[in-house]
């Protein structure tokens, strides 16, 4: 389909879904998420592509929420419009979601980042939440998922002061998974796409479900949940074809059954 905020391409086993918004940074407004949400649940039915990239530049993933439509909104205003129902949409996304970051990921820009399921960061990345410093905070999971990553204490010193932290910083708390150089960045996260790519289908989804699982459950819950997931493993073909291949010391032939 033709999207006017963002580019999506499909490569053997994967896709990117870029933002394109350059002139400001790919600030998210309402349109890109829009057209957004579609890309990602079009791609989550598209059995052609088993893990999707979404990216934006060299000079920003995202810089934040486009202020304008925003800045004269009343609560009602807020409240009618719902602008976070969308965000939800992303987060039950089946597959994985690689992150590939590179300069500013900012406010809604870092609060996307960290609904994706792996992030792969430039060493130019400068990751945040700098809402207060205009009257308001984090609106889009930015309070959750980044506590939910680095612990309380983190958390608040990005929150309350709306500092910027660097990509080794994030790294060291635990908020991405690696640095690369930014010439290197995309390309990282495509052949980490086409690693997951090659594994089982179905297996991915549950595994990825019961990783999310963790966050919104006791220790008790997570554990029947990831018990039954596995279980129904054995529903299915890839298991038999996964665990003969291994037996017969060959390549398995995954066909996402």
């Amino acid at each position: 389909m033709n999207y006017t905020n963002i580019h999506v391409t499909k490569e053997a086993g994967y896709a990117i879904v870029q933002l394109n918004r350059p002139d400001v940074l790919n600030a998210i407004n309402i349109a890109l998420m829009q057209e957004l949400v579609e890309a990602l649940e079009n791609l989550d039915k598209d059995n052609d592509v088993r893990c999707i990239i979404l990216t934006g530049n060299e000079k920003a993933f995202a810089a934040g929420a486009d202020i304008k439509e925003m800045a004269d909104a009343s609560a009602v205003d807020m409240l009618i419009r719902d602008q976070f129902a969308r965000w939800d949409k992303i987060r039950r996304i089946k597959k994985p979601l690689i992150a590939a970051v590179s300069g500013f990921a900012l406010g809604g820009g870092c609060e996307l980042m960290m609904t994706c399921d792996i992030v792969i960061a430039s060493e130019s990345a400068k990751i945040g939440q700098p809402e207060i410093n205009i009257g308001v905070m984090p609106g889009a999971g930015g309070t959750q998922r980044l506590t939910r990553a680095v612990g309380k204490a983190k958390a608040m010193e990005v929150v309350l002061t709306g500092k910027m932290i660097t990509a080794a910083e994030a790294l060291q708390w635990g908020l991405i998974n690696k640095i690369v150089p930014v010439e290197y960045y995309l390309q990282d996260a495509k052949d980490l796409a086409k690693e997951i790519a090659s594994k089982p289908p179905v297996a991915v989804r549950l595994a990825k479900e019961a990783v999310l699982k963790s966050f919104d459950t006791t220790i008790e819950g997570g554990l029947e949940f990831e018990r039954k997931n596995f279980y129904l493993l054995f529903a299915s073909e890839d298991q038999k074809e996964g665990m003969k291949a291994f037996v017969e010391k060959r390549k398995a032939d995954w066909k996402g059954k």
